[in-house]
């Protein structure tokens, strides 16, 4: 697998915001979101090829950490995140896979963090933004992923009307009001306040959860945290 880069931290969005864990971030993305805050993963595509038994040797060194996030990029266009999450479960690791929803692969999970991209993540690039558009929002994928594992559905929310659609994907996965996670988009520490400011209340008013981003209040906007 292509990976970007392996690192330990805390989980910093969603249900396990704060828990100790081993990130392996994947190289390569078949989507292009205009406020990616991981371009060296999609727009401009870093890292080295690493194997299975590289990247469990790694793993392996953090002997207290038991939670374990396969994230990108996305990681689930690499059929290789088959074999890596069943040694990672093996190894008595909590895996969470971190995925637009818009490619399948039987992975083994133990919370399955599906973060559909919304109309505000599509680019103005001649190229990259039709075929954003086209493959943001896969309903059978979603489907299938909602049916087949434990989840949470994360949305990177810049305006309140993003509410709209949130509650379209919603009805579309027949999900309930607490599996569904509101999250400010922004990279630094101003933008993440003002944001969150009102989203707090969206969250209240529709009894969805609110997400912060942990790792951006704790180390700001940079690599490996």
């Amino acid at each position: 697998m292509k990976i970007a880069e392996l690192f330990a931290s805390i989980q910093g969005e969603g249900l396990l915001a704060g828990v100790p864990s081993l990130f392996i971030r994947t190289s390569g993305c078949n989507l292009r979101c205009a406020w990616c805050d991981t371009p060296y993963t999609s727009w401009r595509s870093e890292g080295e090829e690493r194997t299975l038994d590289g990247i469990m040797e790694w793993v392996r060194g953090f002997p207290r950490f038991r939670h374990a996030v396969l994230t990108g990029g996305e990681p689930m266009i690499f059929p290789e995140v088959v074999p890596l999450s069943k040694e990672l479960k093996q190894a008595g690791l909590h895996v969470t896979i971190e995925t637009a929803a818009t490619v399948f692969q039987p992975a083994a999970c133990d919370l399955m963090s599906l973060s559909p991209k919304l109309a505000n993540s599509t680019p103005d690039d001649l190229v990259w933004g039709p075929r954003h558009e086209q493959r943001r929002l896969q309903p059978e994928v979603l489907r299938r992923l909602t049916s087949e594992y434990d989840y949470q559905l994360k949305f990177v929310v810049q305006s309140p009307g993003d509410l709209a659609e949130i509650q379209a994907i919603q009805a579309l996965c027949g999900a309930s009001d607490e599996k569904i996670l509101l999250m400010p988009e922004g990279i630094d520490g101003t933008t993440l306040e003002q944001r969150s400011a009102w989203l707090v209340e969206l969250c209240k008013q529709h009894g969805y959860r609110f997400t912060p981003r942990l790792h951006i209040l704790l180390y700001g906007q940079r690599r490996g945290v």
